[in-house]
């Protein structure tokens, strides 16, 4: 009964991954097909509940008052935080705050349950099935921040290579007579990246209302990089004090580059270092292997006589 119970939960979750899949794709595939066949789109009024899908129905009113319930629980602060951190990781798969804990509360649940059954399956005593829930409880605790701040740093190593590519072309956007939103704009339009799509952001924000202090003040905290901080400060400084762009924008293309150039020097030093441990562990044992096998075979037939 135990195995038939824990195939059916694993079925029916892996049948509603799949589920939810096809129905997210199913507007995209409609309104597709309108261009595609040329067909006038068919008329769905938002407020008819019969037009929304099935889970959508279900689930809906639970999740808007599990939503209002954490906005009420949780601290302003501690929102304002974990939205930060959504935000420094680029905000994966679209996630909120509430969306995030939800993860984790899943998680929580779902692996150390997953690990149970598969101990019972396994028929391991009962300590070894406690064992594996407690791992599997702490492997899912671990999980999801460990998830963002692996994407913290992917995005931040992104955008540190993009960094000196994009200071040049904004340095030669204002040499040419562009101001610098105008600059920013046509650097957002000729590249691509992580650094492009947040000087994109800024840009919008600017245009939205925002002053352009704000609005770099936001990049800044959006991208953890030191060399990023740095140019936004000196960016704004040169605002303030009304000090010419163009030689500030110059200096620190220079200096990137330079630390770029001492980057890949220290990343080269470091190269014998971590070939050192492949050698001993793997290359060396294999070389004795090969030059002194022989010698010991001699050497053995020779004392065994």
């Amino acid at each position: 009964m135990l195995y038939i119970s824990f195939f059916a939960a694993v079925t029916l979750f892996i049948y509603s991954i799949y589920v939810f899949r096809s129905e997210k794709k199913e507007p995209v595939k409609r309104r597709l097909s309108t261009f595609i066949n040329k067909q006038d789109p068919p008329y769905l009024d938002e407020n008819d509940e019969t037009s929304k899908p099935l889970y959508l129905r279900l689930l809906g009113p639970i999740y808007k008052d599990l939503r209002k319930g954490f906005k009420r629980k949780m601290k302003s602060e501690n929102q304002a935080k974990l939205e930060l951190k959504l935000l420094q990781a680029g905000n994966p798969f679209g996630m909120t705050p509430f969306e995030y804990r939800l993860i984790q509360l899943g998680l929580v649940l779902f692996i150390p349950l997953l690990a149970g059954g598969w101990g019972a399956m396994s028929k391991f005593e009962l300590g070894g099935i406690i064992l594996s829930v407690i791992i599997a409880m702490v492997i899912a605790i671990i999980l999801p921040p460990y998830y963002l701040k692996s994407k913290i740093r992917e995005r931040s190593h992104s955008a540190l290579r993009e960094l000196p590519d994009i200071l040049d072309l904004l340095t030669v956007s204002l040499e040419a007579g562009l101001g610098f939103d105008g600059a920013l704009s046509k650097v957002v339009s000729k590249k691509e990246g992580v650094l492009s799509n947040e000087f994109h952001r800024c840009l919008e924000e600017i245009r939205l209302g925002k002053t352009r202090r704000e609005a770099l003040r936001g990049v800044r905290e959006r991208l953890t990089v030191d060399e990023i901080n740095i140019l936004i400060s000196s960016i704004l400084q040169a605002e303030k004090l009304g000090i010419g762009m163009v030689n500030v924008l110059r200096v620190q293309s220079e200096e990137v580059r330079d630390q770029r150039k001492q980057r890949a020097e220290e990343a080269a030093m470091k190269a014998p270092v971590k070939m050192l441990f492949p050698l001993v562990l793997f290359i060396f044992p294999s070389l004795f292997i090969v030059l002194l096998g022989p010698a010991a075979i001699q050497m053995i037939e020779a004392f065994s006589k």
